[in-house]
């Protein structure tokens, strides 16, 4: 894949920054089939824990914030910067990847656009995927509202916003859990702090709800071109593998795909342990490849 297909993702934004007006983005495509079958990502140890790490604001109206994840490369893990991504066209939301432990080993399942947010394993990534579906904004006639209480925008380009505090109360084996609180912003973890990245660590759930059931049911789509440049260029970044970072990427979040070096990213937070791979992988000259979802 060629590096330009992020490239009027950037003349938007430039356009923005210039005129100071509303833009909304070039919807890349028109979904006219599922999603097709993607080959089986494996691992034999777990991801590592989810890295904390400041959102950028959204740069775009109608830009849907994707969140990062960790995903499997020659060298092992490494991680996907979260970012702000035009949808294929207006009414679909992102479903996040995820990693789910089936018996012994770690199989990755890719994330998907649908008119509604499905099953993603109850994993908190933040920045309102609480982990039960998406309390970051909302479709409205077209017309996408961000929840400022859980979402960062640029006021100057977006001004379809709304305030809505987040309680996410989810019940795991009769246990019920308050995952996020959120008010002004401002995230309260209460009853659990877990930052499990996979299906089947503390916190999370294999069992799907009823609207999460109900959203299997409906049309599936890929991952945008944009997406998957994305991806590519991540996998390609030695400094986003986690055996070299110990588990905290210093390029956590960007504010549109293919953005590693542009300013507006965000680095990782310090704090908690450093993370070592179970199995170090051999280091590899070649990193280039095709991604998975």
């Amino acid at each position: 894949m060629k590096r330009t297909l992020w490239l009027p993702a950037l003349a938007w934004l430039m356009a923005a920054a210039l005129g100071g007006c509303v833009v909304t983005p070039d919807y890349q495509a028109a979904p006219g089939a599922a999603a097709p079958a993607e080959e089986e990502e494996q691992a034999s140890e777990p991801p590592p824990p989810l890295p904390e790490y400041e959102q950028p604001p959204c740069p775009v109206e109608g830009y849907i914030w994707t969140p990062g994840l960790w995903r499997w490369g020659p060298e092992g893990y490494f991680w996907v910067p979260g970012t702000w991504v035009a949808p294929p066209q207006p009414g679909l939301l992102w479903t996040p990847g995820y990693w789910g432990l089936v018996g012994a080993v770690y199989v990755f399942h890719a994330g998907h656009w649908g008119p509604h947010v499905g099953y993603y394993g109850g994993i908190n990534y933040g920045h309102g995927y609480t982990g039960d579906g998406y309390a970051g904004g909302r479709w409205v006639n077209n017309h996408f509202q961000y929840n400022t209480a859980v979402t960062r925008v640029n006021v100057v380009n977006v001004h379809n916003t709304y305030n809505e505090t987040v309680v996410n109360n989810v019940t795991v084996n009769n246990t019920s859990y308050t995952r996020n609180t959120t008010v002004n912003n401002t995230t309260a973890n209460t009853n659990t702090n877990v930052r499990n990245s996979y299906v089947g660590g503390e916190g999370t759930r294999n069992e799907r709800t009823p609207a999460e059931q109900s959203a299997a049911r409906e049309p599936h789509y890929q991952a945008t071109p944009a997406q998957f440049q994305h991806h590519v260029e991540a996998r390609s970044e030695p400094t986003l593998n986690a055996a070299r970072n110990e588990g905290r990427p210093p390029i956590a979040a960007t504010p549109h795909p293919g953005a590693l070096r542009e300013p507006g990213s965000t680095a990782a937070k310090e704090g908690g342990p450093a993370w070592h791979p179970q199995h170090p992988q051999p280091a590899r000259d070649d990193k280039k490849g095709e991604p998975r979802g």
